[in-house]
């Protein structure tokens, strides 16, 4: 039994590669082709492999589903959750995690810095979408026409005199934060706070959340906060690779 289940993902790796003949799965699993054939039909049978009209086998669409079905049960906020407590503890401030969702950024996660100076936000609070290093990092990766569409429908208050004012200062924004990999809030929702944020992706390489470290200006000036980005970065594209997607680049 353990053989077969051996020899039956020995062919769906290789099969991962591009679609393959009866004798090239025979030959890569080292069996007889009636063995492999018997191997293919089984696989058939339940939707993981598909026989192409050319009879070459390759990966079957209950195999995508499958593994779609395994992803949407899987929690950023569980996966990201000791990676971040580690950033909190190295760092010492306030750690967040947010997602983008029906045309909302909100917390899902949050610690706090060990500093006496705490930060007003909360779980399931929603982050400003033209003011906050999270919103930044999620919405600068939609489609160049999403995020152009998203940008022109905001309105831009003036939270404080940094903030950004207009969808062409937004759309700029979101080319930088494209380009460099992070975001940053400048004092653009609070007066005495800036943030800087990573993004988290999932198994198609695109943004999924944002991961976010936060100070108060009188704990840590803009120059030490961007100090954290590589610690950031390092635990933004951890969570990635433990949550099954691409790091990244």
């Amino acid at each position: 039994m353990a053989q077969t289940v051996d020899r039956a993902l020995v062919i769906l790796a290789s099969l991962a590669e591009g679609p393959s003949s009866l004798e090239q799965a025979a030959t890569r699993i080292g069996v007889h082709k009636s063995t492999a054939l018997r191997l293919l039909r089984t696989l058939e049978e339940h939707g993981l492999v598909h026989r192409q009209p050319d009879y070459r086998y390759r990966l079957g669409s209950r195999l995508f589903s499958l593994a779609q079905q395994a992803l949407e049960s899987i929690d950023v906020r569980v996966v990201a959750a000791p990676h971040l407590a580690a950033l909190n503890e190295r760092c010492g401030h306030t750690v967040h995690l947010a997602v983008y969702e029906d045309g909302e950024v909100t917390y899902v996660d949050k610690l706090e810095s060990r500093y006496p100076v705490r930060m007003y936000s909360r779980i399931g609070k929603r982050a400003p979408l033209t003011a906050s290093a999270v919103a930044k990092v999620l919405l600068a990766d939609l489609p160049e026409a999403r995020r152009r569409e998203v940008a022109e429908r905001l309105e831009y208050p003036a939270y404080t005199t940094r903030s950004l004012r207009s969808p062409e200062a937004l759309l700029a924004e979101l080319l930088t934060v494209r380009d460099q990999g992070w975001a940053v809030d400048r004092n653009e929702y609070e007066e005495t706070v800036n943030c800087v944020a990573a993004p988290v992706r999932g198994i198609d390489g695109r943004v999924i959340a944002a991961c976010s470290v936060s100070t108060p200006t009188v704990v840590a000036p803009m120059a030490a906060l961007r100090r954290l980005v590589p610690d950031l970065l390092r635990t933004a594209e951890a969570v990635s690779r433990e949550y099954g997607g691409l790091a990244a680049s």
